[in-house]
């Protein structure tokens, strides 16, 4: 062979070599669109690296920019997953048709029913209960029973609400749209704004603070805010109560996943999910955040297990988006701001 042969042997060789090992490269990694900060991903997907080998690449950004990104990427997005916090988010990616049907018996056997899409096209992976705080100074738990109770006239000027623009309390309403109706769920949420002590707040921490510093007695929040708040100032007169505890149980919401329509590593992403519903992982998705693990299997962080035991409202969890739309019609109705 003579040596430019040789050499045009070599070079295609080498080639070769690095397109498999490129092409190799590329199949054992996933692009993940978290909505889910940093501090509270980048566990989980190490620890799925070290068991897998898959690499994970992941961009953080709000749940509205993601949704958008994807959209406009459409077939040339590199995400192979999206990462979100609250169903309605997740049903709205379904909805844009951004995500596809998985089926898997590992998800459908980690999570139950109520907590992932009937369609198969999101999973839950973290619950978080929108629930009561309370005033422990000023209010007994014998005073409280259910969320629509609050609209009752002996909690006038004693409610803290935040605001109705955040999708935490759209899907609230959302849900007891599906378990009361319109009529129904109109009253309700007139009352609450009868009985408001100050006008919506911002966020859940401003609301608790409220009810701390004794300018409202009630009010309803996430219980992982709770729980950084208590972190930081245990001393607070606040308390959780699990409302409807009689009924319907306390209203619950997820943070999830789904895999994109367009993914180029299908296999991989479903393979990340399924890690992240396992036992191995759901403490880490869970813990972080002070959220309720999805897996029923999964023991519970002790600090947020010493809030007590509640039963969940088992809606699917799917209607916080289905009927969101209605939801935020009917607070505006109702003068809720």
């Amino acid at each position: 062979m003579s040596n430019a042969r040789f050499n045009h042997y070599l070079t295609a060789m080498f080639c070769c070599v690095t397109l498999f090992a490129a092409s190799a490269s590329r199949a054992e990694q996933v692009v993940v669109y978290s909505a889910r900060i940093e501090q509270l991903i980048k566990p989980m997907f190490d620890a799925f690296t070290k068991e897998s080998g898959i690499d994970v690449k992941f961009v953080t950004d709000k749940e509205g920019p993601l949704l958008a990104r994807l959209k406009a990427e459409g077939k040339n997005t590199p995400a192979d997953m999206l990462i979100t916090s609250d169903a309605g988010n997740l049903w709205e990616a379904a909805r844009e048709g951004l995500l596809r049907p998985v089926e898997s018996k590992t998800l459908e056997a980690n999570i139950p029913a109520h907590l992932r899409d009937p369609q198969k096209q999101w999973f839950g992976l973290s619950v978080r209960a929108r629930t009561i705080i309370y005033n422990t100074d000023k209010v007994k738990p014998s005073d409280l029973s259910t969320y629509e109770a609050l609209a009752e006239p002996k909690w006038k000027e004693r409610l803290c609400l935040r605001t109705s623009k955040k999708v935490y309390n759209q899907s609230l309403v959302a849900m007891m749209i599906a378990e009361h109706g319109d009529a129904r769920t109109e009253q309700i949420v007139k009352g609450w704004v009868a009985n408001l002590a100050t006008d919506p707040l911002s966020d859940d921490t401003r609301a608790m603070e409220f009810a701390a510093a004794g300018k409202c007695d009630v009010t309803i929040a996430n219980t992982y805010y709770y729980g950084r708040l208590m972190e930081k100032n245990p001393a607070l007169p606040l308390a959780i109560f699990w409302p409807n505890q009689e009924s319907s149980g306390v209203h619950v919401n997820i943070s999830g996943a789904g895999v994109t329509k367009y993914a180029r590593h299908p296999d991989a992403a479903i393979k990340l999910l399924e890690f992240l519903s396992s036992e191995k992982a759901q403490n880490l998705f869970a813990d972080v955040n002070m959220e309720y693990p999805v897996n029923p299997k999964v023991k519970i962080d002790p600090a947020v297990a010493a809030w007590g035991t509640f039963k969940q409202n088992t809606i699917n969890v799917n209607k916080a988006g289905e009927l969101q739309a209605e939801a935020v019609k009917l607070m505006d109705r109702a003068g809720y701001r």
